[in-house]
């Protein structure tokens, strides 16, 4: 697996904010283990952003090291050079139990999600990397949306921003997400299948990939047969791309998705735009699961995040792996390089 190249030649490594999400969960056992290695610490200026006092417990009980100083929002400007600190936000009033579902623990995600974003939109941090949430939890905490990138779109004003996985040689962005498979069938729009691939092409070109070559995977098997299976190539799909194509995006299909994906890892395509959630993400975690990384397109912001859940059964046990969470560091401060000077994104 190719790894993302860390920033340690530049003078100035960005400053990423790293959320620990639920801390019931492995949230707070990655990101410690993540930010003790060096090789995000020659990446990034790491800001673990969680409630300390719950930081420092887990670190604790788990045996990991966390010596690293507590601050205020407002103090993070005063102190540029640390390579990790912890931006307190004193979210929980007491300690939560690992592998239980609260809305005290939904509650502290959503308030270490809500700062990052903030630090983030006021310059303070160059991008955030984000742990995983339960959204059970965070439901219970009266959050509406159910999950991180409804959230993040709400908090950044942003319009309908979509998610990518980088998987290896493969880039996989999902047209629908978080509905049923019902309701995603019915948003395979010409309309909507527009609004994604410029705005996937605007991306990836943000992020240094100058002509990013795009492939639209087909709705139904074989890609509708001629409509001999579903009508929703022909009918909203192929006019979609035909209409893209004339805006200058180089993007073909669509394809038959039992084979793209496979062309596309080995170098055909740059991006697959996949019509709903598991169809894309079962090829993204066959190929590279623990390691593919979620980046959110369409926010003012760069947000990456890990590839897994908050493993509620290892919870508390110090056995996670925290591969994901190192590559969604590294990742997270290779996008904010490539946005400023232009250079091609490399596969994580």
């Amino acid at each position: 697996m190719n790894r993302v190249t860390p920033s340690s030649t530049s003078p100035k490594r960005p400053r990423i904010g790293i959320t620990t999400g639920d801390p019931a969960g492995i949230g707070p056992e990655i990101v410690l283990k993540s930010v003790a290695g060096g090789e995000v610490r020659s990446a990034a200026r790491a800001v673990i952003i969680s409630d300390a006092r719950e930081l420092k417990r887990q670190a604790s009980k788990l045996g990991l090291p966390c010596p690293y100083r507590t601050v205020t929002r407002g103090e993070l400007a005063s102190c540029p050079e640390e390579d990790v600190l912890i931006c307190d936000t004193a979210s929980l009033a007491e300690p939560v139990e690992w592998g239980k579902v609260s809305a005290a623990a939904g509650r502290s995600a959503l308030s270490s999600i809500e700062e990052g974003t903030r630090l983030c939109l006021d310059g303070t941090l160059d991008a955030l990397a984000t742990a995983p949430i339960n959204k059970e939890a965070v439901k219970l905490a009266g959050c509406p949306h159910p999950g991180h990138t409804e959230m993040l779109a709400e908090l950044c004003g942003s319009g309908q921003p979509l998610m990518c996985f980088f998987a290896g040689d493969l880039r996989v962005v999902l047209l629908t997400i978080h509905v049923s498979l019902a309701q995603a069938i019915k948003a395979v729009t010409c309309e909507r299948v527009v609004s994604a691939l410029a705005l996937t092409d605007r991306e990836m070109r943000r992020f240094g990939l100058r002509a990013p070559r795009i492939a639209v995977a087909g709705l139904n098997p074989h890609a509708g047969e001629s409509g001999l299976f579903g009508r929703e190539e022909i009918e909203q799909i192929a006019p979609a791309i035909e209409e893209c194509r004339a805006l200058g995006i180089s993007v073909s299909g669509p394809f038959p998705s039992d084979t793209l994906f496979v062309r596309a890892a080995r170098g055909e395509f740059d991006v697959v735009l996949a019509c709903y959630h598991d169809q894309g993400l079962i090829a993204v975690k066959c190929l590279s699961f623990g390691e593919s990384v979620n980046v959110t397109l369409g926010l003012p912001i760069i947000r990456t995040s890990v590839d897994h859940g908050t493993a509620f059964d290892i919870a508390g046990l110090a056995v996670a792996d925290h591969n994901s969470m190192v590559e969604a560091i590294n990742l997270a401060a290779h996008l904010v390089a490539a946005a400023r000077d232009g250079e091609r994104p490399v596969p994580v």
